[in-house]
C-alpha cells in the first residue's frame, strides 16, 4: 500500500556545495563510499562513548566491596585506593551495575520507538540529534567531577537520558547502509563495516584509560565532545536515501551543470513511496523473533565483557601480578580485536554459505568451550590470556555483529514486504532493542554475582550462550534442508546433463 509522502529529505549542505565545487553530481559509488565512512565514524563515535563507563568504574569504586575480591585478595592495590562517593562505599559494585543497567534499559526501551520515529523522519536529522544528545549527557556525567557531585541519582539520571539517546544510533545507521546497498555480498561488507563497534570499543577503552590519571571526568568529557563533532560531519554530508541525493545506480545519470541543479527544488513535494511497517507486523516477519530473542542472549554475553571486562583484569591476578586500571583497560581491548575478526569472519562465511543462521548457532556453540578457556586459564600468564581473550572476542561478537547488520538488513527488506524498504529501521530496532534488553540484564547481574564468585558469572555467560545458539535451532534445519535440497537438484541436473551428452 502506498501513501504520498509529506516531504522527501533535503539534500545535505555540504553535498550540495561538493556538487557546485565539481560541477557535476557525485556518482552512485562515491556516494555508497562517503554513507560507509560516515556511518562507520558515527556509530564509533557512539561505542567509543558507551565504553567510557567500564574505564571509569575502576576510578570510582577502586577498593570495590567485591566480597569475593576482599577475601582471596586482601593485599590487592585497589584496596588501598578511595575512590569516588558514592561507589567507593559498601554497596559500590552493585550501585555501578544500577547505572549499567539503568542506561541500557532505557537505551533498549528507546530503540523501539528510535526505530519507529526513524522509518518516518530523516534519518540523517534524528540521528544528529541522538549524537548531540549522547555526547552533552556522556560530558554531564564527566562534568560531576569538577562540579564534585556525589549524589547517586544525578549519575542515574544521566546515564539514563545517555541510554535514550544512545538508542536514535544503530536503527538509523543500518537503515541508511541498507538504502544504499542490496543483498550481495551485504555479509562481508557489513561485517568489515560493522567493525566500528570494536573499533569505537578500543578507542574508548584506550582514550579513557590514558586520560583517567587526569581525572576521571576527562575520561567521559572528551569522547563526549567527540561525538558531538562527528555529528556536525553527518548533518552536513550523510545522504540518507539515493533519491534523496538523485543518485542513479551504474551512473546513469543525465549530465547537469551545476546552474541546473541549484534551479532544481529542494524539496520533492509529490513523492510517492510505501507506508511505514508498523511495530507488531514487523514482529510478524519470518526470522525476526527468533534472531531476536538470539540477540537477546548474545548481548547478554557481549555486555558483560563490555561493561565488566577491564573491571574483572585488574581484580584477577595474572601470573601472580596485578594489573593497574591503565594496563586492564588497554588489556581489555585486545577482546574488541578479536571481535573485529569475529565479525567479518562470520559475514564472509554466511555469505559464501548464504546462511546467516548456521553461521551464527555456530559462532555461539563454539563460545562455550572459549569462555570456559579463559575463564580457567587465562591467569596462568600474560600470554595465554592474551591468545584466549582474543579467542573469545572472535566467537562472543562473531554472531552479535551479524545478526545486528546483515540479518537485520536482510529481514528488514524480506520478500514479504511486497519491496517496501520503510521497514529496515523499525525491525533493526526490534531485534537490536531485544538484544539491548539482555544487555542491561547481564552487567546488572554481573554486579551481584561477581560479589561472591567470578566463576559463577561465567557460569551464567556459557549458559546464555548456549541458548542464544538453541533459540536458532529451527531456522538452523530449515537452512540444511534447505541446502540438501538445493545440492540434490544440482546433483540431478547434473545426471540429466550427463545422459544428454551420451
Amino acid at each position: 500500500m502506498e501513501d504520498e509522502a509529506p516531504e522527501a529529505e533535503v539534500k545535505p549542505l555540504g553535498i550540495r556545495y561538493i556538487e557546485y565545487k565539481r560541477g557535476s553530481p557525485i556518482s552512485y559509488k562515491t556516494y555508497q563510499a562517503i554513507v560507509l565512512s560516515i556511518t562507520f565514524f558515527a556509530y564509533l563515535s557512539y561505542h567509543t562513548t558507551r565504553k567510557t563507563t567500564s574505564i571509569v568504574k575502576s576510578a570510582l569504586d577502586p577498593q570495590s566491596s567485591n566480597l569475593y575480591t576482599r577475601r582471596a585478595n586482601p593485599d590487592h592495590p585497589s584496596l588501598k585506593r578511595k575512590g569516588w562517593i558514592p561507589f567507593n562505599g559498601p554497596d559500590g559494585t552493585a550501585l555501578l551495575g544500577e547505572l549499567d543497567v539503568s542506561f541500557l534499559f532505557v537505551y533498549a526501551v528507546g530503540m523501539y520507538f528510535s526505530g519507529h520515529i526513524g522509518d518516518r523522519m530523516d534519518l540523517r536529522v534524528f540521528l544528529t540529534i541522538g549524537m548531540v544528545g549522547t555526547g552533552i549527557f556522556t560530558a554531564l556525567f564527566g562534568i560531576g567531577y569538577w562540579a564534585n557531585i556525589h549524589i547517586f541519582y544525578y549519575y542515574l539520571i544521566v546515564q539514563m537520558f545517555a541510554g535514550l539517546f544512545q538508542s536514535t544510533g544503530w536503527p538509523s545507521v543500518i537503515a541508511v547502509v541498507g538504502n544504499w546497498f542490496g543483498k550481495k555480498k551485504r555479509g562481508l561488507i557489513m561485517g568489515v563495516w560493522n567493525s566500528h563497534t570494536s573499533f569505537g570499543n578500543i578507542i574508548g577503552s584506550i582514550a579513557a584509560s590514558i586520560l583517567l590519571k587526569y581525572g576521571w571526568g576527562w575520561s567521559m568529557f572528551v569522547p563526549g565532545l567527540l561525538i558531538i563533532l562527528v555529528a556536525l560531519v553527518v548533518f552536513l554530508l550523510l545522504p540518507v536515501t539515493p533519491e534523496s541525493v538523485d543518485a542513479v545506480l551504474d551512473d546513469v545519470h543525465p549530465k547537469k551543470t551545476w546552474e541546473e541543479m541549484s534551479r532544481e527544488p529542494l524539496m520533492k513535494q509529490k513523492s510517492v513511496r510505501h507506508e511505514p511497517v508498523g511495530f507488531l507486523k514487523a514482529w510478524k516477519i519470518p526470522g525476526v523473533a527468533p534472531f531476536a530473542l538470539c540477540l537477546f542472549f548474545a548481548k547478554l554475553v557481549a555486555y558483560t565483557f563490555l561493561y565488566w571486562l577491564p573491571f574483572y583484569i585488574s581484580h584477577t591476578a595474572i601470573n601472580g601480578r596485578y594489573l593497574t586500571d591503565e594496563e586492564s583497560g588497554n588489556l581489555s581491548t585486545l577482546f574488541d580485536v578479536g571481535g573485529v575478526v569475529g565479525g567479518i569472519l562470520a559475514g564472509h562465511i554466511s555469505d559464501r554459505l548464504d546462511a546467516r543462521a548456521i553461521t551464527a548457532a555456530s559462532f555461539m556453540y563454539c563460545s562455550i568451550p572459549a569462555l570456559f578457556l579463559y575463564r580457567s586459564y587465562g591467569h596462568i600468564s600474560m600470554t595465554i590470556n592474551i591468545i584466549l581473550m582474543i579467542i573469545t572476542g572472535v566467537f562472543v561478537n562473531g554472531p552479535y555483529a551479524l545478526i545486528t547488520t546483515a540479518v537485520s538488513a536482510d529481514l528488514g527488506t524480506h520478500s514479504s514486504l511486497k519491496g517496501n524498504a520503510r521497514a529496515l529501521a523499525t525491525v533493526t530496532a526490534i531485534i537490536d532493542g531485544t538484544g539491548s534488553i539482555g544487555a542491561a540484564i547481564g552487567p546488572l547481574l554481573t554486579g551481584y554475582i561477581s560479589a561472591k564468585s567470578w566463576s559463577g558469572v561465567f557460569t551464567m555467560l556459557m549458559v546464555a550462550a548456549l541458548i542464544a545458539g538453541l533459540l536458532l535451532t529451527r531456522l538452523v534445519v530449515a537452512e540444511v534442508a534447505e541446502k540438501i535440497r538445493g545440492s540434490g537438484s544440482e546433483e540431478v541436473s547434473r545426471t540429466t546433463h550427463d545422459v544428454h551428452d551420451v
